[in-house]
């Protein structure tokens, strides 16, 4: 965990995604790997998820900075997926 300048703790991460999805009436594999923070409150409980889990995210993207073309998912929430 590390803290902002403000002293808000974030907790950076890389998510990994893979699921099939339909395209033109085609299934499709879609898979990625895509760098995500949790920060404030949300980062105290996504530091102690259990890694390799199976969970469902809330977040947005955005510009990992202001001249930056990397995305970076700020997660808003989650739950593990049974």
């Amino acid at each position: 965990m590390r803290y902002t300048p403000a002293g808000m703790p974030i907790v950076t991460a890389v998510l990994q995604h893979s699921s099939q999805q339909m395209e033109a009436g085609i299934a499709r594999l879609a898979e990625f790997e895509i760098t995500a923070l949790a920060a404030g409150e949300i980062s105290d409980r996504f530091s102690a998820a259990r890694l390799g889990g199976v969970h469902q995210f809330t977040g947005f993207l955005a510009k990992k900075s202001r001249n930056s073309k990397s995305l970076v998912f700020h997660i808003i929430d989650f739950s593990a997926v049974s």
